[in-house]
């Protein structure tokens, strides 16, 4: 054996490789949670948007059929009307899911409006 050469020779490159792979992963997690976060809020927004434009419809303060509105409403916000029900005392309930998809899959939103009490 030569008096120069190491077992262990190049280890460290391959710890530093090693290392900045685990780094890079993290961070694919980091911003793929974090573009999960802003689509829901955005899918949210849109339900709560959605909802409360419908509620409108369904006391006569706007012309049109309540989901209608909705619809339109959640459109204009780059996501569709997946269920929408008329309740009592004037209430919309309205689920919304964005059009674009995450890697983790659809964005939903959930909102419930109605008259103030």
């Amino acid at each position: 054996m030569h008096p120069d050469s190491h077992p262990e020779r190049g280890s460290g490159t391959v710890l530093a490789a090693a290392l900045g792979l685990v780094v890079i992963t993290a961070m694919v997690l980091v911003l793929l949670l974090a573009q999960s976060a802003v689509m829901a809020s955005r899918a949210a927004s849109a339900a709560d948007l959605a909802a409360l434009a419908a509620a409108d419809a369904a006391r006569g303060l706007t012309v049109g059929e309540p989901c209608a509105v909705a619809a339109a409403v959640a459109a204009r916000h780059n996501a569709r009307v997946t269920a929408c029900a008329e309740g009592t005392g004037q209430t919309v309930e309205v689920r919304t899911e964005l059009e674009a998809r995450t890697v983790v899959g659809a964005a939903t939103g959930h909102a419930l409006a109605g008259p103030p009490p």
